[in-house]
């Protein structure tokens, strides 16, 4: 029995491994599989009907660079209101027709493309640091140039962008006629998850749910600030209805910490409450108005229970009725242009980690334009595509997205290569394309590996559609697509040791900056600076999860490492949850901490830093009294945690 056991354990695939693997369960987008089925290919298909058929020339490739903008501005969009979709939608085309334009001069021999690869992949590095939207269209950047520097075709490069323009304006218009038929506005459907996620909790019966619950609830009050209050600071439109949802936001901020407390403290809330939480986000969606009356104020039972009620109460006036939402909608200082600019350059150029991903990027691109130009290939650009794809500027983990991205390159080429062999001149291609380009919105969501499988042979039967293929081809281009993730793997991973390590302690850094925050506003400030103060922490626990996660995917040692700061993940998420309770604790009566106290549970929050550096081997107890007894427990938990995680205890 203890031999079958080992020889089961040996079997079992390592941790790293199975997250590299791991695919996610998501619902399928029907409305958006229906519009990349018909988006992307439909630029090629007219190409056809007009030509007659599938022969190579200026309208074939007239329908190829419309069918490069279709899937440029098609893959941009991602859930969000209206106006942010037709942003992503704009620079993406941008960057892509940019990079059309770019690649003529990276085209043929010598050290001259090599140099314009190089700075070109600088620029796209610092760019994609911006925001998530210039690292879209960063990419965007680098691929086009990729395969302008190699794909030659018969129209002049004005035509060839024109047209490229046109392909994109067609999906931007089934973006929209999509975007028509939809019902409810995204705004308000973010910000009633927010509510929905609170019912959740309130429902949660043991401690594993309600902490995934309290992780669900954080990720959506993220994403619904995120999407309404950066909204407002920057669209004139629709001002008085996005200040109304922030409003309402800012009116939550009562019942989220009540609902952390009573789950904490695993007190149970009247079923009356989790109801009008639902109320609350079905109006909020539009599905129905609120009922007439209110929940009744509750004057016995826990004092977590009774902050629900009371937190019920008020955000309930707040979303039935429309002046208190605009009087909750809290006046956000003015940016400076100056600002902008400091936080543009610390974010760029002055970035140590943003200029070392400018070097590595640079360095593989270099490195891909060498080998595009030594390797006897019939389309070159393969291995310089397949390094920007992998090596995406996104600063995510270079050596999971290489594993996933190569492996389903791959199995992709595979797929479109035998397309191409069966149904080679056959108009029954483009129905090919448009079943692979419908399984892209739900791939996206499950595994990036996934998406690669039905992404690559797109684009293979988008420029090869005319190409007679062989298993030469095939196999040409299965050797570019291993040459490229070898590039990235051994020029952009193996080379950088920092690559090696788990970043962990920045964010750890935040973290305890952002908790020490919490605990003073929590016992010296007021409800809009402790309101701040845990969004803050909740955010930077939310980073310190993501880094982790990315680390997760890493061969050993790294992931050994990063998963043995899970504990201590954990024990910063319930610190962080033991200081709400203790606010709600003082609202329901309980003395006030002593400011003594708090000073002192401040300085070891503090020192969870230098644990990580320099593990100390004093072990004595943190002590407290009162309301701040469970956040001392928990402070002591993490720190002791720390010091056995650190690597300089780990050597000992």
């Amino acid at each position: 029995m203890g031999a079958e056991a080992g020889r089961s354990r040996s079997l079992h695939a390592p941790a790293w491994l199975e997250e590299l693997v791991r695919t996610g369960r998501p619902a399928v987008p029907w409305r958006d599989v229906v519009r990349f089925a018909v988006a992307i290919p439909a630029p090629l298909a007219l190409a056809v009907v007009v030509e007659g058929g599938i022969e190579a020339g200026p309208t074939l490739s007239a329908g190829t660079f419309g069918t490069m903008g279709a899937l440029v501005a098609t893959l941009a969009p991602q859930a969000s209101p209206l106006r942010d979709k037709l942003r992503r939608i704009v620079t993406a085309t941008a960057f892509g027709a940019l990079g059309l334009v770019v690649g003529s001069l990276a085209a043929g021999g010598g050290w001259g493309p090599v140099v314009v690869i190089a700075l070109l992949s600088v620029v796209a590095a610092q760019i994609s640091r911006i925001n998530a939207t210039m690292s879209l269209g960063s990419l965007q950047l680098l691929v086009y140039t990729a395969l302008s520097s190699g794909f030659l075709t018969s129209l002049p490069w004005h035509r060839e962008i024109a047209f490229f323009l046109l392909g994109a304006a067609w999906a931007t218009l089934t973006t929209l006629l999509q975007a028509r038929t939809e019902v409810g506005d995204p705004d308000r459907v973010a910000v009633a998850a927010v509510f929905t996620r609170i019912a959740e909790l309130l429902e949660a019966e043991d401690t594993p749910r309600s902490e995934a619950a309290r992780r669900d609830l954080t990720t959506a009050l993220n994403a619904a600030y995120d999407r309404v209050i950066r909204s407002r600071s920057h669209h004139a439109g629709r001002v008085k209805e996005l200040s109304e949802l922030a409003g309402v936001l800012n009116s939550a901020a009562p019942l989220v910490e009540a609902a952390v407390a009573a789950a904490r403290a695993r007190a149970a809330v009247d079923a009356a409450d989790v109801t009008a939480v639902r109320d609350l986000a079905a109006a909020l969606r539009g599905e129905r108005e609120l009922p007439g009356e209110r929940p009744p104020p509750l004057d016995d039972g826990h004092h977590t229970a009774r902050a629900v009620r009371h937190a019920v109460r008020l955000v309930w006036n707040v979303v039935g009725d429309p002046e208190e939402r605009a009087g909750a909608a809290a006046v956000r200082p003015l940016t400076t242009t100056g600002d902008r600019v400091r936080d543009l350059v610390d974010r760029t150029v002055a970035s140590a980690e943003s200029r070392a991903f400018a070097v590595r990027l640079a360095l593989c691109m270099s490195v891909a334009e060498v080998a595009r130009q030594l390797l006897p290939s019939a389309r070159p650009y393969w291995v310089l595509l397949t390094v920007a794809i992998v090596l995406k500027p996104d600063f995510g983990s270079v050596f999971g997205r290489a594993v996933q991205r190569g492996a389903g390159t791959l199995l992709g080429v595979l797929i479109g290569s035998a397309l191409l062999a069966v149904l080679g001149g056959s108009p029954w291609l483009l129905l090919a394309m448009g079943l692979l380009a419908g399984l892209l919105p739900w791939a996206r969501a499950a595994n990036f590996g996934l998406f690669s499988v039905f992404q690559t042979p797109v684009i293979l039967l988008m420029l090869d559609l005319t190409l007679p293929h062989s298993a030469g081809l095939v196999g040409e281009r299965l050797v570019d697509t291993l040459i490229g993730c070898a590039i990235v793997l051994v020029f952009g991973y193996l080379l950088w040791p920092q690559t090696w390590r788990a970043p962990l302690d920045q964010a750890l850094h935040d973290t305890t900056i952002a908790l020490d925050g919490f605990v003073e506003a929590a016992f010296t400030g007021g409800p809009a600076e402790r309101r701040r103060a845990r969004r803050r922490t909740y955010r930077t626990l939310t980073e310190l999860q993501t880094q982790l996660q990315r680390r997760l995917a890493e061969p050993p040692p790294i992931s050994t490492r990063a998963a043995a700061w899970w504990p201590v993940i954990v024990a910063l998420e319930r610190t962080s949850d033991s200081v709400t309770e203790a606010v709600i604790a003082t609202r329901g009566g309980q003395p006030e901490p002593d400011l003594d106290q708090v000073a002192v549970l401040r300085r070891a929050i503090r020192q969870l830093e230098d644990d990580v550096r320099t593990p100390a081997d004093d072990d004595a107890e943190l002590l407290a009294d009162g309301v701040l007894a469970p956040i001392a427990r928990e402070v002591d938990t993490a720190r002791r945690l720390v010091r056995a995680t650190a690597p300089g205890r780990r050597r000992r």
